[in-house]
């Protein structure tokens, strides 16, 4: 065909196509004109809708049926995705926390900073009371400004016959993440931000931001870009029961070596940086083990002694999802102690599991890193353990040399 009969040809078809939608508009109008009754005079034929009527009336909300889940049309609340206050689990177990301490070889003037369960009330615990005994000059519940932060501050003018004791009776239930219920209310933006800053022992830039590009690469989510990290952590981390306490906490020096793991303070600390170099806020949340585990015997305590129980947990944030727990640590732990194969497929159930659950036979402490007590100049990476000031200076928990202390857990029935 000829460029000009081309052309011929299309305007042809534009003109057929405008006479054709002409018509189908004049039809469409006689039709509706035809359908539509003539109004009497002095009356209206159009009749209010049910939905006006209703927008003019009052709006009511029953238990059944919140303002929540159905904000009237036309507000702001409307354009909001559906937010829900989280239901409360159904069953919660109580445990009494007994910790003793006698300083042994101390002489002179002493003071003693215990740290104490989360002060603040969730969906997974509750502080339900504090008593103390003992033989301290003084002694007080003091709140520091991080991270929640409670401790018992006690003062002896001797410390030579020095002793307390302390009972916590706290309730606990698992903590489950469920990825179906996008409906968590946002969290406060001043501790979002908090959460994605560095601290002395857990950098958010340099070599940290660096391996985790390469472990998220393209995805987007940042639900799966965690889930990738803690694959990451638990594939490439190594748990050595043989360090003191819960391991130094120094992800700084396990990214310049190039050796991840350590005890739960590091293996939890490098999912916490890596997290926030990528913009997710993150935390590790500080606790002790107050009970047997029904996932493997090494995860939880083997009797009523919980002086060693101390353990690190971590969590991050996501939009819709609120704080989403893990713990990476206790999975590197049941191959340490458990002798698992890594395609064991008990180990891969509970990396699995690990990823969105907290086992509660565990007692949430604090949040606190930096940690600064009221008197001293120095900061301390964490706060878990009992710390001892005496002659000689600061004396740490995590040496049982230092001085005597006891801590003891078992479940009651209220």
């Amino acid at each position: 065909m000829k460029r000009r009969d081309f052309l011929a040809s299309a305007a042809a078809l534009s003109l057929l196509s405008a006479d054709a939608l002409a018509t189908n508009k004049k039809k469409a109008t006689a039709s509706s004109s035809a359908a539509k009754p003539t109004a009497k005079p002095g009356r209206s034929s159009a009749k209010p809708s049910a939905s006006s009527s209703a927008g003019r009336g009052p709006v009511t909300h029953t238990p059944e049926d919140p303002v929540i889940e159905k904000p009237p049309q036309g507000t702001t609340a409307h354009r909001l995705p559906p937010v829900k206050a989280p239901e409360p689990p159904a069953e919660w177990r109580t445990f009494e926390i007994t910790t003793t301490v006698k300083p042994q070889g101390v002489t002179g003037a002493s003071s003693l900073w215990l740290p104490l369960p989360l002060n603040q009330d969730t969906l997974f615990q509750r502080t339900l009371a504090h008593s103390w005994s003992g033989n301290p000059g003084q002694s007080s519940m003091r709140r520091l400004p991080d991270g929640n932060l409670e401790v018992l501050h006690v003062e002896w003018s001797d410390g030579r016959d020095a002793r307390l004791e302390i009972r916590t009776v706290v309730t606990t239930a698992d903590r489950h993440f469920d990825i179906t219920k996008r409906t968590i209310p946002p969290d406060r933006e001043d501790i979002l931000r908090r959460n994605l800053q560095q601290s002395s022992l857990i950098p958010n830039d340099g070599l940290a931001h660096q391996l985790a590009e390469r472990i998220i690469g393209r995805i987007k989510d940042p639900v799966a870009q965690a889930k990738a990290i803690y694959d990451w952590v638990v594939d490439n981390t190594v748990y050595d029961p043989s360090l003191p306490g819960c391991g130094s906490g120094d992800v700084r020096k396990q990214l310049v070596r190039g050796e991840y793991g350590g005890r739960s303070a590091d293996i939890s600390g490098l999912f916490v940086s890596l997290c926030r170099s990528v913009g997710i806020p993150a935390r590790c949340v500080y606790g002790i083990r107050v009970g047997p585990s029904r996932l493997f015997r090494s995860l939880g305590l083997g009797s009523n002694d919980a002086t060693r129980g101390q353990h690190v947990r971590a969590e991050f944030y996501s939009p819709g999802f609120g704080w989403i727990p893990v713990d990476p640590s206790d999975v590197r732990r049941a191959v340490a102690l458990e002798a698992l194969s890594e395609r064991d497929s008990r180990l891969q159930s509970l990396r699995k599991v690990l990823f969105g659950v907290w086992e509660m036979n565990w007692v949430a402490f604090n949040i606190g890193a930096d940690v600064t007590l009221p008197g001293r100049q120095i900061p301390m990476p964490f706060l878990l353990f009992p710390k001892l000031e005496a002659s000689g200076g600061l004396r740490d928990g995590t040496d049982p040399a230092a001085f005597t202390y006891t801590i003891a857990a078992r479940q009651i029935e209220l």
